[in-house]
């Protein structure tokens, strides 16, 4: 039947070799070993099949989806959007560029860059990007990576 589900002794035994395998685990991040940073758990990012935190990527990718997407790289951890011009304000157009750069949701795990170009006189030419817009951007990754990780935790 569709949504049934055994528990007879292969079931049992897999289930026993997981809790063993999670307690271990468990045991292990909470060993001693360098005491400069605290140990992420493992939800926050060992559980991953791309090469860097799923959370700071999907958080990522979600911030960035109104923009084009020029590349990304799950294994490198790069996402590159393609210029976009918000249609409230034509005359100018932003490019970004994210860098994750660890398995671990961290702030420092995450860089982001971004190009800002203004129209003159029907030429694109090079603006400066305000800080604050950059940080911003950041703080809305990290958020949305959090509130991930909370809702996987949650689902257990």
């Amino acid at each position: 039947m569709i949504g049934t589900t055994t528990t007879g002794p292969s079931t049992k035994r897999n289930l026993a070799r997981a809790g063993l395998v999670a307690m271990a685990a468990l045991a292990l991040v909470s060993c001693g070993g360098k005491k400069d940073r605290p140990k992420a758990d493992l939800a926050a990012s060992r559980v991953t099949t791309i090469g860097v935190n799923s959370y700071l990527w999907r958080a990522s990718l979600d911030a960035l989806s109104f923009m084009p997407l020029l590349q990304t790289d799950s294994n490198g951890g790069v996402i590159v959007t393609d210029w976009y011009a918000n249609p409230n304000n034509p005359g100018e157009r932003m490019k970004v560029t994210v860098a994750i750069l660890d398995q671990d949701l961290r702030a420092d795990a995450l860089r982001v860059a971004a190009s800002r170009q203004v129209n003159q006189n029907g030429i694109w030419v090079d603006a400066p990007v305000q800080a604050a817009s950059v940080q911003k951007l950041e703080d809305v990754i990290l958020t949305k990576a959090r509130d991930l990780r909370r809702q996987a935790g949650a689902a257990k």
